[in-house]
C-alpha cells in the first residue's frame, strides 16, 4: 500500500503500489479519481489507470459505464473531466475517457484494472506495428 502525508499532518492512502499512476512526476490515486467520478450523476461505475505515455511516462484514463439513461457524447467527457479537474488537482483528472458497456471483474466483483491496462498496452502495440 502507498500513502502520503497530507498538508494537515494527517496520512491519506493513495493506493496499492501497482494501481498508483505516475504522471509527469506526480503520483496520482486511482481511487480518489474513481470516487470523484462516481459522485457524478451519470456515472454508474467507473475503473482509471495509468496509460503508458511516452512524455509523461502514464496519463490518468477512465472506463466509464454510464447510467442507462445518459448518453457517450464528447460533451460529456469533457463535463467529466472539468469535475475531476475541479475537485482534485490539475495532474489527477483523466486525460482520457472511455465510455464501455461493463468493467472486468473478478468472480468476487472487484474490478481488474489488470485487464483494462493490458489492454491498452495491447493497443498501442498494435499501432506501432501497423
Amino acid at each position: 500500500d502507498t500513502v502520503q502525508l497530507n498538508d494537515y499532518g494527517s496520512i491519506d492512502f493513495v493506493g496499492r503500489a501497482d494501481d498508483v499512476i505516475t504522471t509527469s512526476g506526480y503520483r496520482v490515486g486511482p481511487f480518489d479519481v474513481e470516487s470523484t467520478l462516481l459522485e457524478c450523476e451519470e456515472v454508474l461505475e467507473s475503473a482509471v489507470i495509468g496509460k503508458p505515455d511516452l512524455a509523461r511516462t502514464e496519463i490518468v484514463k477512465a472506463f466509464i459505464v454510464l447510467k442507462s439513461q445518459y448518453q457517450a457524447t464528447e460533451q460529456l467527457k469533457e463535463k467529466l473531466q472539468m469535475y475531476v479537474r475541479g475537485r482534485l488537482s490539475k495532474h489527477a483528472y483523466p486525460k482520457e475517457i472511455e465510455f464501455v458497456d461493463a468493467l472486468p471483474k473478478t468472480v468476487s466483483g472487484k474490478i481488474q484494472r489488470g485487464v483494462l491496462k493490458q489492454q491498452e498496452v495491447e493497443r498501442m502495440q498494435s499501432l506501432c506495428t501497423s
